[in-house]
This record gives C-alpha cells, sequence and structure tokens, in this order.
C-alpha cells in the first residue's frame, strides 16, 4: 500500500496528510470522522450506489462511502482509545485487513449492538458527565469524565434527604460538603428497584415557578412560504437572523420572570446572558419550539438548494457540529423531555458559577437548590426510569460544546448547516416515529 501512494497524501480523500492515524496515512479531517464514527457507533446510508467518490472536495457529501473506504484502506477501528481521549491506545498498531463480511457488520450497525454498551448513548470523549459544579473547560469545552473513586463512591452513599432539604427548603448560607457524581449516581439506580414516593414540599412550587416563567407561545416569526418557492442563502440567513432575534428576546424575559431574579445583580444576569445565550436558544429550539423548527423551519430549508461551491468549502468544523446536532436531536426525542424537565435545564444551564465576572458563589447555591428540585421530580415523575436524571443532564455539557464550536462556523455556512441537520432530523422522525415531538405533548395543553 506505502510503496504505491504518496505517503504525504491522505489514502482515503488525497488531502494532505500529516501523519500515521489508526494505521494508515491520513489527514486530519478523515482521521477525526473516523473516530467519530467509531466512537459514536453512526450508522450511515448512501443514497446511491455504494461508490460515490473520496476527494477533498467530494468528501462531505457521503458519509457512508467514506467510512466504507477507511475500512477498506485498513484503518484500525480497534486503534481508538477506549475513552475517546486524543492519542491512540497503541502507535505501534498498523492497518489491518479485515473481510467484507466485517465491513458489512460494521456498515450496517450489527458489530456495534453486539458489543452491549455500558450506558445508553455513547460519547466520543467530548461530553463530561454534568454535575452541580457545571464543570467546563475553557473555551466551552467540557472536560473529559473522571474516573470513579472509593471516596466519591463513600460521598454518594452520604447524599440524603436531609441534604436535599438544605437545599430546598431552607437558607443558602451552609457550604456545600458533599458533591453527588452521575457515574455513582446511575450505578447504584440502576442496581435498586424503583421505590414509588413523594414529592418534596418545595419541590413541585419551584418547578412550577420556573415553568410559568417561560414563554411557551409558538414562535411568531413567519415561516410559511409557497409550494413552488426557491429560497436563496441570503432569504434562509436572514430568517435564521430573525429567528434568533426572536429567541434572545425571549431569553431576555425569561429571566426578569424567574424566582430568584432579585437574588443575582444585574451585571450577574448580563454576564450569564452573554455566556450563555446559544446555549439557552438551541436548547429551546430542541425542546419547547422543536415542533417549529423541525417542521415549519425545515420545510423552508428543504426549498433552498446550495450551489457547488457551498458544498465544496462547507468545513470539518460544520460536519463535526452536525452529527453533534443530529445526535442530540435523536436523544431528545427518545428522551421527550417534559416542560417541568426543560425549565430545570435551562435555569441550571444558566446559573453555571465556572463563568468569570460573575457571583460564583452565589450561582453555586442556586445551581444546586435546582439541581436537587429537578433530581427530585424527575425521580417522583419517571419512578421505572432510574437513569433518566443522569442522562438528561449529561446533554447539558453537549449543549454547550456545541454551541463552542457554533462560533467558529463561518457565517455563509449556516444555512447549508441548518439545511443539513433539520433535513436529517426530519426524515428520522418519519422513519421511526413512536410518539410526539420532544415536550411538545406537554406544552400544546399550555
Amino acid at each position: 500500500m506505502y510503496d504505491t501512494a504518496d505517503q504525504r497524501t491522505c489514502l482515503i480523500c488525497g488531502d494532505r496528510a500529516t501523519g500515521l492515524h489508526y494505521g494508515i496515512i491520513s489527514c486530519e479531517g478523515c482521521k477525526g470522522f473516523f473516530k467519530r464514527s467509531i466512537c459514536n457507533k453512526r450508522v450511515y446510508r448512501c443514497s446511491r450506489d455504494k461508490n460515490c467518490e473520496m476527494s477533498r472536495k467530494q468528501r462531505n457529501r457521503c458519509q457512508y462511502c467514506r467510512l466504507l473506504k477507511c475500512l477498506q484502506m485498513g484503518m484500525n477501528r480497534k486503534a481508538i482509545r477506549e475513552d475517546g481521549m486524543p492519542g491512540g491506545r497503541n502507535k505501534s498498531i498498523g492497518p489491518v485487513q479485515i473481510t467484507e463480511e466485517e465491513i458489512e457488520r460494521i456498515m450496517s450497525g450489527q458489530e456495534f449492538k453486539e458489543e452491549a454498551p455500558d450506558h445508553t448513548w455513547g460519547n466520543n470523549g467530548d461530553s463530561d458527565h454534568s454535575s452541580p459544579s457545571n464543570g467546563v473547560l475553557e473555551g466551552n469545552q467540557p472536560s473529559p469524565a473522571s474516573t470513579l473513586s472509593s471516596n466519591r463512591s463513600v460521598e454518594m452513599n452520604g447524599y440524603t434527604a436531609a441534604l436535599r432539604d438544605q437545599y430546598i427548603n431552607t437558607s443558602m448560607s451552609t457550604h456545600y460538603q458533599l458533591l453527588p457524581h452521575l457515574f455513582s449516581y446511575a450505578t447504584q439506580s440502576s442496581l435498586l428497584a424503583p421505590q414509588p414516593r413523594g414529592l418534596y414540599p418545595q419541590s413541585h412550587p419551584l418547578v412550577m415557578q420556573l415553568v410559568a416563567a417561560e414563554d411557551l407561545a409558538p414562535l411568531a416569526t413567519p415561516m410559511l412560504i409557497e409550494d413552488d418557492y426557491k429560497v436563496t442563502q441570503v432569504e434562509l440567513f436572514a430568517l435564521l437572523c430573525r429567528l434568533a432575534d426572536e429567541l434572545l428576546f425571549r431569553q431576555i424575559s425569561w429571566i426578569k420572570k424567574l424566582p430568584f431574579f432579585c437574588e443575582l445583580s444585574i451585571e450577574d444576569y448580563t454576564c450569564l446572558l452573554s455566556s450563555t445565550w446559544q446555549e439557552l436558544i438551541l436548547l429551546s429550539c430542541l425542546t419547547i419550539y422543536s415542533a417549529q423548527v423541525f417542521g415549519d423551519l425545515a420545510d423552508i430549508t428543504a426549498k433552498y438548494t446550495p450551489s457547488d461551491d457551498e458544498l465544496h468549502g462547507f468545513s470539518e468544523d460544520g460536519m463535526d457540529v452536525m452529527e453533534r446536532l443530529i445526535y442530540l436531536f435523536r436523544k431528545f426525542h427518545q428522551l421527550k423531555i417534559s416542560n417541568e424537565e426543560y425549565a430545570c435545564m435551562k435555569a441550571i444551564n444558566f446559573l453555571n458559577q465556572d463563568i468569570r465576572g460573575s457571583n460564583s458563589t452565589q450561582l453555586e447555591q442556586l445551581n444546586k437548590r435546582y439541581w436537587y428540585v429537578c433530581q427530585d421530580y424527575t425521580e417522583y415523575k419517571y419512578p421505572h426510569q432510574p437513569k433518566r436524571f443522569p442522562e438528561i443532564m449529561m446533554c447539558l455539557p453537549e449543549i454547550r460544546c456545541i454551541a463552542g464550536k457554533l462560533v467558529n462556523i463561518p457565517l455563509e455556512q449556516l444555512p447549508l448547516l441548518f439545511k443539513a441537520v433539520l433535513h436529517s432530523c426530519k426524515s428520522s422522525l418519519t422513519s421511526y416515529r413512536t410518539g410526539p415531538l420532544p415536550c411538545v405533548a406537554a406544552s400544546t395543553g399550555n
């Protein structure tokens, strides 16, 4: 293989290679694509004859054929670290030759089903398991999940109802000593049979106050279009801007209605909103406004046809964001987040004490208050889904990560990004629809 190929050229797409990745000479783009595909157990489809051209300009057009060529050229999935972090498992591992049957098992997803994963949705090392500390690294990149220690398990076992009462029923002066960890929480919950119990007295009013602060009315931005009208890139971009303006205005109104509005300064709110507005908008689009976003807006983006230059210029960052958004949409659709859970998730994400310039002590206390309220409500409402609360909280660092990556996407690529994401999500809904969109069933009654 290496005798006939230019070792400075990616064996997958022909782009400039950066070294030996997972056993073969490849570029950074194909290396990242292969890692994401294997770690996230992606199953792709080819709309043509499974023989699409692979070049630097064409490689993003068909993910199925790109992964197929990675496997055919010898990329070794066993060289990927199990934790998904950068760096191969073994630098000496070279290319592998696998049979057509093995390749078909990977491409069809059968290989992944037989691996019996430990948790319900895998990650590629870019998402952590969010805790009341809202721990994230600089640049909105979630920190890697840490390994459970015996001390952490003891701390989790020491978490009692009395401690939860401390943050739900009393003042917030006492310093929090025990930090529950979602790994421990998920493990213990799976071992215990669900026990019916009542809701803590203060949880319900606190949750209802958060829901009351939300504007659950449909978005007012017009999203109707004639059947035969062709939408241009400029028109679609203008519509996205108007939607963002309306959604941002709703976030500002939401802040003024928060039950803890008087507990923080205007400077704190300004700092928090400027750092989290993209995350808040993304969360709302995936939940309470999902019917319009993945319905009306998807219909409009379907009438936009990108040019060849736009397709060729679509960046690797754009592909990464697209894959993450589609994956997150499917997770939210699976969970069917209620309005109450959404309101708690939004407050927890907003009250991020790691944002510089804010009152970190007060934010930490408020964050914990709604963390425990959300946990209490979820456990009470869904007693037969013991892992539901940690799964919901694990969505937040992924939202932060996507919001951080969106900043680096060139503005001219946003129309194509939204078209690709909405088309894929809407297609998946029609292929395996088993119920309403997240939050739709709850929000229609308000």
